[in-house]
């Protein structure tokens, strides 16, 4: 299956999602048709260097490919710009030039660092995501986001480059972890909430036969979710205006990962994120009343977290949200559902600004009361 995700612009940056099984077998030719480089640097971190790196290597020298594996360490806490300067260096050092490409193997982490090198170095190149994790496949590969974090906060330095390509084999679900599907789920329920009401409905018919990794069900949601996405990305490429719906739930989402350093997935961020978020909908009166608590009662179909760690202050949390990149004139401000399936807008913004008072309510108190 093959998702266009065409973008208007001075240049044209439009490229195909591929979806399916067994691509990671034919990745050289897909690669090369897509952008022929003369090396490629394949970009991985220390955990899917082991699972799929080594092989995916070994199968481009195979076909002819001049290709070179960079590996950091796994983990959020590496994503980081000592990780981003390092890679930039040793690629350097092995004299990549400008007509070369990087091959962005792995989760969000991965395709963020490895997409900020290809946006910076020699002043941009191209790349490939290869996504291996479910919320890679349908969320972080998209849309051309790259960055990393900074003491301050979540993605606060990065660059918008879209890859020329994005590389979805269904075949690598099958050695996530149930922590990380659950993870990709929490965005999936997102896409749900914020363009797809029918789509939610079923999220909630089929929670089993996805949590059991139903090969069907699986499909069913990377493909949903990725047209979601798609259609999103193309209407708003820089997020001046619709694509903002994309951040509900990660006003807090972001905060928790900033106070908790990082130790809470991003998709579980992200579902605490969004139950808190859609609670705090419906306290300023713009979410339908039991918004809420059906957000609330679907992340915990799917095993995901609802409440804020213990360690998460409300002075903390605010004080993170201040620095979140959609915050105006000291103001924070949400992206927030109006019901299932359809965000708030005013006029031309989508995002809310809330008074202080109520979101320290509403953190105050468990998500699940609406």
């Amino acid at each position: 299956m093959t998702i266009r995700v065409t973008l208007a612009g001075p240049r044209d940056a439009s490229y195909d999602i591929l979806i399916g099984r067994g691509l990671l077998a034919e990745l050289p030719v897909l690669v090369k048709a897509a952008y022929p480089a003369s090396r490629y640097a394949v970009i991985t971190d220390s955990h899917v260097a082991k699972l799929y790196g080594e092989k995916l290597v070994a199968r481009c020298h195979d076909a002819g490919l001049h290709v070179d594996l960079f590996e950091f360490p796994a983990g959020e806490s590496n994503k980081t710009r000592d990780t981003w300067a390092s890679l930039s260096d040793r690629m350097l050092a092995r004299q990549f030039g400008r007509d070369c490409g990087v091959i962005a193997l792995g989760g969000g982490v991965v395709g963020d660092v490895a997409g900020f090198v290809a946006a910076t170095y020699l002043r941009g190149i191209a790349y490939v995501q290869v996504p291996t994790t479910l919320l890679a496949m349908i969320d972080s590969s998209i849309g051309g986001k790259t960055g990393v974090d900074v003491p301050a906060g979540k993605n606060l330095l990065g660059a918008f480059h879209q890859p020329h390509l994005v590389v979805a084999d269904l075949d690598l679900l099958g050695s996530l972890s149930a922590p990380q599907l659950a993870a990709g789920m929490a965005e999936a329920v997102k896409h749900g909430v914020i363009a797809d009401r029918h789509y939610f409905d079923a999220l909630e018919r089929e929670h089993e036969q996805v949590t059991a990794r139903e090969g069907g069900a699986l499909e069913r949601v990377v493909r949903r979710s990725v047209e979601i996405k798609a259609e999103v990305v193309a209407a708003d490429e820089r997020e001046a205006g619709r694509r903002a719906i994309l951040n509900f739930g990660h006003t807090v989402a972001h905060a928790i990962e900033t106070t908790a350093k990082f130790a809470t997935l991003h998709g579980e961020a992200v579902a605490i994120g969004m139950a808190y978020e859609a609670r705090l909908a419906e306290a300023l009166g713009i979410a339908e009343p039991g918004t809420a608590a059906r957000v609330r009662r679907l992340l915990a179909r799917y095993n995901l977290p609802l409440e804020l760690p213990e360690s998460a202050t409300a002075d903390a949390l605010i004080a993170a949200m201040q620095l979140d990149k959609k915050a105006r004139e000291g103001a924070v401000r949400f992206a927030l559902p109006q019901a299932i399936g359809r965000m708030h807008a005013d006029g031309n913004s989508w995002t809310v600004a809330a008074p202080e008072s109520v979101v320290r309510e509403v953190l105050g108190g468990p998500a699940g009361r609406a």
